[in-house]
């Protein structure tokens, strides 16, 4: 079927806050025949507005915006929603990248970007996003950590980790592996939705954020870089509680 034939309400609805209005209206027509819908915003606080109203499947947001940057709106969306945001960096600005990454971004693309590619890396960040379908294996339970795939759900002792999808999807690889080596390869592809590339840092990011998140609820679970390879989770067998007298 070709996308354009979808039904309205089975169509993804995109947010895309960018303050160049030609870009937005280029973007909205190059997306309706890839099956989407879009709704566009010029200005941060115009983006968190419909984004308050309107039910968003992912929000495509520039960094360089007026009245807000996009940092500030990333992390107001953060403060409330776990929806899906692709930055849009300057190209060559490495630290916007980081930075909107650690800050719970799912994806960056730097300017200026094809079509073609806005929409791959769209596609790759929805399919991480659990289905209507999904069955009873969308609960993994390993140690203390328990995975819940279809409420995108990550938690240990019932504190919630707060992921995103892409730190999501790279921790289930993680545990789906049981403590084996998973390659930087097989991370980027199967968790990011592209080829690993040598000045692409962002794999490096989202294992940092999610290690960093682990080791604040747990000292049983470690991610482990494999030097030359991957990465690789341990688990720690749980303390014996302490003898009384």
């Amino acid at each position: 079927m070709n996308p354009a034939d979808v039904p309205s309400e089975s169509k993804p609805t995109l947010l895309i806050v960018d303050d160049d209005h030609e870009l937005c209206a280029m973007l909205a027509e190059y997306l309706a025949p890839e099956g989407f819908l879009t709704l566009t915003a010029g200005t941060g606080p115009a983006g968190l507005e419909q984004l308050g109203r309107a039910a968003v499947d992912l929000v495509v947001l520039d960094v360089m915006l007026p009245e807000l940057s996009g940092f500030e709106v990333l992390r107001r969306i953060r403060a409330v929603s776990r929806v899906p945001v692709i930055m849009l960096t300057a190209r060559g600005e490495e630290v916007d990248r980081v930075v909107g990454l650690e800050m719970g971004a799912d994806d960056y693309l730097a300017k200026p970007f094809s079509p073609r590619e806005l929409v791959a890396r769209i596609r790759a960040v929805l399919r991480r996003m659990p289905g209507e379908g999904q069955s009873a294996s969308g609960l993994i339970l390993w140690g203390p950590l328990r995975l819940d795939l279809r409420a995108r759900r990550a938690d240990i002792a019932d504190r919630d980790l707060e992921l995103t999808s892409a730190e999501l999807r790279i921790l289930e690889l993680l545990v789906r592996a049981d403590t084996r080596t998973v390659t930087r390869d097989e991370l980027m592809t199967q968790a990011l939705g592209r080829r690993l590339l040598p000045t692409d840092r962002s794999l490096d990011t989202h294992v940092s954020n999610l290690r960093r998140k682990l080791m604040k609820h747990t000292d049983r679970l470690a991610l482990l870089s494999v030097r030359g390879s991957g990465y690789a989770l341990t688990l720690a067998p749980a303390r014996a509680p302490a003898s009384q007298g």
